[in-house]
C-alpha cells in the first residue's frame, strides 16, 4: 500500500506550535530572479555557440568571442550561474516549510546571494578576457574558487541551522538529498578546483574527471531530486508513493556514485582495475535511478490527467523520463565495447546536456512556477505562455539530444574506421550542427517565455488573498 508521507504534509509526531511561522523567503526571491536572468543571458552565448559550429568564421575576430573564452562561459554560466542558483533558491523555499520554522538567517541568505553574483559576475570578466584555470568544469580562477567555498560555507550555516532548530521530528526526503549535496560538495569541488593543482599527469586527469562526473552526480542530481521528491506530491496534490523507497534511492547514490568518473577515460593509460571499478558502479546506477523513477510513475498512479493542465507537473515528470534516458546512458557509455566509438565524440554534450537541462533544469523550472505566484501572493502571468514554454524546451531539447546521439554514434564509427581521414568526419556533422542550431532557437525561445513569464508576475502582480 502507498504510504501517505507527502511532501510538506506535518508528521504525526510534530513538535505542536500555536501558530505557523510566516516565511518572508528574501533569500530565495534574490537567487531565483538572478538565476532567471542569467539563464537568458547565458542562452544567448549558447546560441552564439552553435552559430560557431555551423559558420566558423562567425565573431572569430573578436578575441572576447571566440570560441574557446565563450564555451566555458556557457558552462560554467549554465551550471552555477542558472541551474545551482535556481537549486539554492528553492532550497531556501522548501526546507524553512518541511522544518516548520523560518529560515535561520535571512540576512545571512542575502548576503551569500549577493556574494553569489559578485562570483557570476567576476566569472564573466575573467572567462571572456582569458583567465581560465583549464579544467574541464573548473574553469574558474583560484580567487572566484575561494569565494565559491566561502558562499558554499554560509549556505552549509543557514540550511543546517534550519534543519538543526526545526519542529518536525521527521525529516522528509528532500531534506536529506539537500544535506547530502552540501556534504558531497564540500569534497568533490575542493577535489576538482584544487586538488588537481598538486597532480600531474594521468593523476590530474583522473582527479579532473572525479570532480566533473561527481560535479553532476553528487552536487545537481541530489539537490535536483530533492527539489522534484518536494514539487512532485505538491503539484498533484498527493502523497509520496513511498518514503522508504525514496531513502533506499537516496542511501544508493550515496553509495554508488562516486565510483563512476573514470568511465570517461576508458581505453586510457590508466589502470585496467580502476577501469572496471567505474565500469561496475557506472551499472550499479541503475538500483538507484530505478527506485526514483518508480517511486515517482507510482505517485501518479491515478493522476494523470491532471498533465493537460498542470505545467509544473508537465515539467517534472519529463524531467524524470530525461533522468531515467540518462542515467540508462551513462551505464551502457560505461561499457568498454560503447565506450570505443562515443567516447569524446558529440554523444558525449547531447549526454550531457539531457541530464543539466532535459533533467535538472525541468525540475528548477518546475519549482520556479510553482512557488513564484505563492512567494508574491499572486496568480501567474499566463498559464498559456508556460504551457508553451514547456513544448519550446521539450521541442527544442528532443531535436538537440537526438541529433548529437546520432550524430556522435556515426562520428565516432567514422574515427575508428582509418580509411576515412579526419578532415571528412568534421565535414560530415554539418547537418547535424544545422539541426543543433536550430533546436537550440527553439530552446531558447523557451528560456525567454519562461522569464518572461517570471518577470511579468513579479513586476505586473496583483495581491490576492491566501
Amino acid at each position: 500500500m502507498p504510504e501517505t508521507s507527502g511532501a510538506g504534509v506535518r508528521p504525526t509526531n510534530a513538535v505542536p506550535d500555536t501558530a505557523p511561522p510566516v516565511h518572508t523567503d528574501t533569500t530565495a526571491k534574490w537567487f531565483l530572479i538572478s538565476s532567471i536572468s542569467y539563464f537568458f543571458i547565458v542562452g544567448i552565448i549558447a546560441l552564439t555557440i552553435a552559430a560557431k559550429f555551423c559558420w566558423p568564421e562567425l565573431l572569430g575576430t573578436v578575441p572576447y568571442l571566440t570560441y574557446g573564452r565563450l564555451r566555458p562561459l556557457h558552462v560554467n554560466g549554465m551550471l552555477f550561474g542558472w541551474l545551482l542558483a535556481c537549486d539554492m533558491g528553492l532550497t531556501y523555499y522548501i526546507v524553512p516549510r518541511l522544518c516548520g520554522v523560518k529560515l535561520f538567517s535571512e540576512k545571512l541568505g542575502v548576503a551569500t546571494a549577493v556574494l553569489w553574483n559578485v562570483i557570476v559576475l567576476g566569472a564573466v570578466v575573467s572567462l571572456m578576457a582569458g583567465w581560465n584555470h583549464g579544467f574541464e568544469y573548473a574553469e574558474l580562477p583560484f580567487p572566484l574558487n575561494l569565494l565559491v567555498v566561502v558562499a558554499w560555507v554560509m549556505y552549509a550555516i543557514n540550511i543546517f541551522g534550519t534543519i538543526i532548530k526545526r519542529k518536525y521530528e521527521q525529516m522528509y526526503v528532500s531534506i536529506w538529498y539537500f544535506m547530502g549535496c552540501i556534504l558531497w560538495t564540500t569534497f568533490v569541488y575542493p577535489t576538482g578546483n584544487f586538488a588537481t593543482d598538486f597532480a600531474t599527469g594521468v593523476n590530474q586527469a583522473n582527479l579532473n574527471w572525479m570532480y566533473v562526473h561527481n560535479a553532476v552526480g553528487l552536487i545537481f542530481t541530489p539537490i535536483g531530486l530533492g527539489i522534484a521528491y518536494y514539487f512532485l506530491p505538491k503539484s498533484a496534490e498527493t502523497p509520496l508513493h513511498s518514503h522508504r523507497l525514496s531513502m533506499i534511492g537516496f542511501w544508493a547514490l550515496a553509495f554508488v556514485y562516486v565510483w563512476t568518473g573514470a568511465h570517461h577515460m576508458l581505453h586510457g593509460p590508466i589502470s585496467q582495475w580502476l577501469q572496471t571499478i567505474a565500469i561496475t558502479f557506472s551499472v550499479m546506477l541503475l538500483i538507484p535511478v530505478w527506485a526514483v523513477v518508480y517511486n515517482f510513475f507510482a505517485t501518479m498512479k491515478g493522476q494523470w490527467q491532471q498533465l493537460r493542465e498542470n505545467v509544473p507537473l508537465k515539467f517534472i515528470m519529463s524531467g524524470i523520463v530525461f533522468y531515467l534516458l540518462t542515467c540508462f546512458q551513462g551505464p551502457m557509455h560505461s561499457l568498454r565495447s560503447v565506450n570505443a566509438i562515443v567516447s569524446k565524440t558529440d554523444w558525449i554534450p547531447g549526454h550531457a546536456h539531457m541530464a543539466l537541462l532535459g533533467c535538472f533544469s525541468f525540475f528548477a523550472i518546475a519549482g520556479t512556477y510553482y512557488i513564484v505566484p505563492r512567494m508574491w501572493n499572486t496568480k501567474l502571468h499566463s498559464e498559456a505562455l508556460a504551457n508553451w514554454s514547456f513544448w519550446f524546451f521539450m521541442i527544442g531539447g528532443l531535436g538537440f539530444f537526438v541529433t548529437l546521439w546520432l550524430g556522435g554514434f556515426w562520428q565516432g564509427w567514422q574515427w575508428n574506421n582509418p580509411s576515412i581521414p579526419f578532415i571528412d568526419t568534421v565535414k560530415a556533422l554539418q547537418p547535424v550542427w544545422l539541426v543543433r542550431f536550430f533546436s537550440g532557437i527553439l530552446m531558447f525561445c523557451g528560456i525567454v517565455s519562461f522569464a518572461y513569464n517570471i518577470m511579468a508576475t513579479v513586476i505586473g502582480r496583483r495581491e490576492y488573498a491566501q
